[in-house]
């Protein structure tokens, strides 16, 4: 298994509107970025990521699933961009503040402080294991 964070601003695609969607889950689309389209590429059924809130919260707030693997984007006739399809699966105990990430000098090499920017992630299995760990999950 792959570990992966998906970046959304609140006000164009919350956590809550990710919940809405249940089990059918919804696709991760209009990704217009290669680095983050390849990293999709990359993602198999079952891989898990974290659900993390950009612009003014910053904060890693939920764990999402991926069932669906990269195929075309249905928001464009572009072939060369993709994504993948994404559920819920539960949310953080407490949220993870980007704030706290790069206060942890575990977490100093982890995309997420080395390349904010981008919107679809790698997680190495220690990151996921030390977010984890901040957010209060067991």
């Amino acid at each position: 298994m792959q570990y992966w964070l998906f970046k959304s601003e609140p006000s164009t695609w919350s956590w809550e509107d990710q919940v809405a969607k249940g089990e059918a889950g919804e696709e991760w689309d209009g990704v217009r970025n290669y680095q983050a389209r390849n990293n999709m590429r990359l993602m198999k059924t079952g891989d898990l990521g974290f659900f993390y809130h950009s612009q003014s919260e910053k904060a890693v707030v939920g764990i999402v699933e991926v069932i669906a693997e990269s195929h075309p984007d249905s928001t464009t006739d572009d072939a060369r961009w993709d994504c993948v399809d994404i559920r819920a699966v539960k949310e953080v105990p407490q949220a993870v503040t980007l704030e706290q990430i790069k206060g942890d000098l575990r977490l100093s090499e982890m995309a997420l402080v080395k390349n904010t920017r981008l919107s679809v992630q790698p997680v190495t299995a220690d990151e996921w294991s030390i977010v984890l760990e901040l957010a209060g999950e067991k």
